[in-house]
């Protein structure tokens, strides 16, 4: 016999929790889609600035060109039951040095380094879900249309 979940968290502490594994968590499984439509999901390191994640991959990687062409994506933070999931917009931009250096520090990969061209993305979020048991479904929004809610 199994025991019952763990009662459902209030909603403050729901934000702080996602706002604690955007911070700590170092890999995303990224899902974007090709301009026919065609999924592609990939793991990949993130850095959370305090309002939106920077990403990197190779220019010529599924993840990059479905970008510049849809900006739209899905990010998975987590395991199954204790997920953040953060639907946003990608766009290309080239980071601050302080940028690129707290995310080389934080994911253990320089993009700078690399011969082949990685550019970065930032991903700003407009959509933020979290939930640890099916009783935190029900109000499993913490972002909608960028804002958080209180």
């Amino acid at each position: 016999m199994s025991n019952p979940p763990p009662p459902a968290r209030p909603l403050a502490i729901r934000v702080k929790d996602a706002l604690d594994r955007l911070a700590s968590d170092v890999d995303a499984w990224v899902s974007t889609a090709s301009p026919d439509g065609t999924p592609y999901l990939v793991p990949l390191s993130f850095l959370w600035t305090g309002g939106t994640l920077i990403l990197s991959t190779a220019s010529k990687n599924p993840t990059s060109l479905n970008l510049r062409s849809n900006p739209q994506l899905h990010l998975a933070i987590g395991h199954t039951r204790d997920v953040v999931l953060i639907t946003g917009t990608a766009a290309a931009f080239t980071p601050t040095e302080e940028q690129a250096d707290t995310f080389a520090e934080k994911t253990g990969f320089d993009p700078r380094t690399i011969k082949a061209s990685y550019p970065y993305f930032e991903v700003t979020p407009i959509r933020i879900q979290s939930w640890r048991e099916a009783n935190e479904l029900e109000n499993r929004d913490l972002m909608l249309n960028g804002q958080w809610l209180t």
